[in-house]
């Protein structure tokens, strides 16, 4: 019946639109922090796809570049925004749908893109169509869902286990995602909380994401001081950084060798940034902000702008070249010796190089 009534061709109505409302009336001001809220869970959401999907379409492996996560999250930004102007429903960045398909299909040009959206455009005035797929059958629909589903717990898992676990990131990890599951099949908060506060957070993946923020945020407020060292990037800084790192070592108790191996690998990153920047045209010296994480293993990020290749897939990509290395590559090589671990994230303005030490007392 839906199928015979629907038109074949319908435009919207324009006429029908009273505008965006400007004046806030008291539901606003309470719906707002929830909204806040929501809003901050669907910009974490769409990061974190950003970087699966940057993994999934690329047949080598390579860090994700967070230029253009940025850009995901600003579009996401902007079509809420506008969404909530125009009083419709929020879109998505990324749907669910298309990660697991991407990998399962292995299609991830830029041109099928452009044409599923043409197509998506072109059904939203054709709602016979649209009423064609909504007779779809419930138990048809759950059976193509469940292997999407699968897939994409499959990459977030990856996604978590990639820069490895400790026993902080595992509590945050186990503890969202049973907060995240039991909510998905009970209506907890919203009988706790009410319709207007529990409704919107009773939602499995904004509570678990929720939870995840708070857990995070507790950790690093609870965590060990953390220390700070700002230099100008030129050569002249080696030793201040080499200092820095020398009291570091000092101060938490590590032994000879494993400040050693702490100091190296500061030396050695700044050399890799400082050669990155050889060429970076500008008039006055950047500035590198170091912050150091102490504890059993200790964490630096070491914080510049630039513009040229990540360091992580350089480092990576050592083990494909000639055993017999280049003068340029000999930093990379000792850092990747001397670090446990090496990522480096790009944004639009700066660039974060995080470098693990592993110590001993």
């Amino acid at each position: 019946m839906r199928v015979i009534e629907a038109s074949r061709l319908d435009l919207p109505n324009v006429a029908a639109w009273q505008g965006p409302g400007l004046t806030p009336s008291a539901d606003f001001w309470t719906l707002l922090p929830v909204f806040l809220i929501v809003s901050l869970v669907g910009a974490i959401k769409t990061s974190s796809d950003s970087v699966v999907i940057q993994r999934v379409s690329r047949n080598r492996p390579q860090a994700a570049d967070f230029r253009l996560v940025q850009g995901s999250v600003n579009a996401n930004g902007l079509g809420t925004l506008m969404s909530g102007v125009s009083g419709t429903l929020p879109a998505i960045a990324y749907s669910p749908t298309s990660l697991a398909l991407i990998n399962l299909t292995g299609v991830a040009a830029r041109n099928v893109g452009y044409v599923v959206g043409i197509i998506m455009v072109g059904l939203a005035f054709l709602p016979k169509v649209a009423a064609i797929l909504l007779t779809v059958p419930t138990p048809v629909a759950a059976a193509f869902l469940l292997p999407v589903m699968g897939l994409l717990f499959v990459e977030g898992m990856r996604t978590v286990f990639q820069d490895g676990l400790d026993p902080r990131r595992v509590m945050v990890v186990a503890v969202s995602l049973s907060v995240g599951v039991g909510l998905g099949t009970q209506d907890v908060l919203a009988d706790l909380l009410g319709r207007t506060w529990g409704a919107p957070l009773d939602n499995g993946l904004t509570a678990g994401v929720l939870v995840a923020i708070l857990m995070t945020a507790f950790i690093e407020l609870t965590s060990l001081r953390k220390r700070r060292l700002e230099v100008g990037l030129d050569s002249s800084a080696l030793t201040r950084v080499d200092t820095f790192l020398s009291e570091l070592g000092s101060e938490i108790g590590w032994s000879e060798d494993s400040t050693g191996r702490l100091r190296a690998a500061g030396e050695e990153t700044l050399s890799s940034l400082l050669r990155s920047g050889k060429d970076t045209d500008t008039s006055t010296v950047p500035r590198l902000m170091i912050v150091a994480r102490p504890g059993e293993t200790v964490e630096l990020e070491f914080m510049a702008v630039f513009d040229d290749q990540n360091l992580e897939d350089r480092l990576t990509h050592l083990s494909d070249q000639a055993e017999a290395p280049e003068e340029h590559e000999i930093s990379f090589r000792l850092l990747r010796h001397y670090a446990s671990s090496v990522s480096h994230r790009k944004y639009h303005g700066i660039d974060i190089v995080t470098v693990q030490v592993e110590g001993s007392n």
